[in-house]
């Protein structure tokens, strides 16, 4: 979203529920549903505009609309889009309460990668070959990237949503959790709707906000879309060739793609390699890789020269083990889980021709969902920011996870261990106070 719930755009330091089921391996592309009536408003809470001065909605909606106005919006489009501008509570319980779990990067990966959605990205690459070939032209991403983004985020447009996309973004706006962001997302989409990319009744989404086959919030959706099928309009929930456009625009100039570079790609690590080296803040030269005893799965060695890299570890010393490049920066912009953006990599991977990943030589100890927040508290207490302590392996947790791994002389591969935690619970190590790591 681009799973953003909001990532680049509602950063999920976890996997939502929703997200975690994988599509139907029969799923094909599906035109958006047909155009409902306007929505009905349900009450406002009245705590939720605590932060707008306990305005009530009308007024706070007016107030929004004279500032998408003065953003150049037209009073038409104003007139327009009104009847989809109203609250609606279920909204907004429905972000406060998002529930997220623990799962390991196997698991997720054995159902979002799966076979079915590698080919139906390789069918797409076919299909929409001229398409895809100028996109890498124009913009230096690879088919395969624009592909795994594609599926991963609708099943290539078989499951973009089906609530209406104003009214989730003023009721978001309204509430106090993240008021000024949706503001700005329901300005922009306004905007859409004023350059005649979509209309008010087409605009149809997650319930987040965020719009087409590879969920776009309504800024992203503004700033990088591009009309790649010559119809005059941008039109991300329909037309294949503006999604895969549309996406390369963004990947590129709005990630930062390198043209040319790999991102992600599977290796082989020795028992012996330095543990603590291997971390996303980490880049060694590739000849520095090869001589620490990094080799591709089959042995076959690194090559021997000064691309920087970082050695990738999802699941800790003994799961799967990835070389990630600069360009896999872009993968965690699109979405800060780590599970998810590793993930998307490998599907691009997969797309591309890589061959299946090796699968752990035997199981990897995941603590319980209890231990792993007991552990977070205890990284609090030793002067850790973790964010939210909620039983979740986020990127603040992994590097607090490391640090006290250091401490105690464990392997230092920031996976969260009963040993470690039997450590901490002793209580005989402090840690300084980190920095927080997004």
């Amino acid at each position: 979203m681009p799973m953003n719930c909001l990532g680049s755009r509602l950063a999920f330091a976890t996997i939502a529920v929703w997200f975690a089921l994988a599509f139907p391996a029969s799923a094909q592309f599906a035109p958006p549903p047909a155009r409902p009536a306007a929505p009905k408003a349900t009450s406002p809470s009245p705590r939720a505009a605590a932060c707008h001065k306990g305005e009530g909605f009308d007024r706070f909606l007016a107030d929004v609309k004279s500032q998408a106005v003065a953003a150049g919006v037209s009073q038409r489009t104003i007139a327009e889009a009104s009847p989809y501008l109203v609250y609606d509570q279920g909204i907004v319980n429905r972000d406060r309460g998002q529930r997220v779990f623990g799962q390991l990067f196997t698991e997720f990966a054995g159902r979002m990668a799966a076979p079915y959605r590698m080919q139906n990205g390789q069918q797409h690459i076919k299909r929409h070959a001229a398409a895809f070939a100028r996109a890498e032209k124009e913009y230096g991403v690879p088919p395969a990237v624009i592909a795994a983004f594609w599926g991963l985020e609708s099943d290539f447009g078989a499951n973009m949503g089906n609530l209406p996309t104003l009214k989730s973004l003023v009721s978001l706006a309204y509430d106090c959790r993240r008021s000024e962001m949706f503001v700005n997302e329901t300005i922009a989409a306004l905007k859409i709707i004023d350059r005649g990319d979509l209309t008010p009744g087409e605009m149809i989404g997650s319930w987040a906000g965020e719009l087409g086959q590879t969920q776009f919030l309504p800024t992203h959706y503004v700033n990088y879309a591009v009309d790649y099928d010559g119809d005059g309009r941008r039109d991300l929930l329909r037309s294949e060739e503006d999604v895969i456009g549309s996406t390369a625009n963004y990947i590129a100039n709005g990630l930062k793609w390198r043209r040319g570079e790999p991102w992600l790609e599977e290796i082989k690590v020795p028992s012996s390699l330095p543990w603590e080296q291997t971390d996303l803040s980490v880049q060694l030269p590739r000849a520095k890789w090869a001589q620490l005893g990094v080799t591709y799965p089959d042995g076959r060695p690194l090559p021997n020269d000064n691309l920087a890299a970082s050695v990738l570890l999802p699941m800790g010393r003994n799961g799967p083990a990835f070389m990630a490049y600069a360009n896999f920066a872009a993968y965690t912009e699109w979405n800060s889980s780590l599970i998810y953006s590793t993930t998307a990599g490998y599907l691009a991977s997969r797309i591309a021709g890589a061959p299946p990943m090796r699968r752990p030589a035997g199981p990897v100890a995941q603590l319980p969902f209890n231990e792993l927040k007991e552990l977070q508290q205890l990284l609090v207490r030793a002067g850790f920011n973790v964010g939210k302590v909620d039983g979740v392996l986020g990127q603040q947790s992994r590097a607090a996870v490391k640090a006290m791994q250091i401490k105690y002389g464990l392997p230092a591969d920031s996976w969260p261990t009963a040993e470690l935690l039997a450590r901490m619970r002793g209580g005989t190590a402090q840690a300084q106070p980190q920095a927080t790591v997004r």
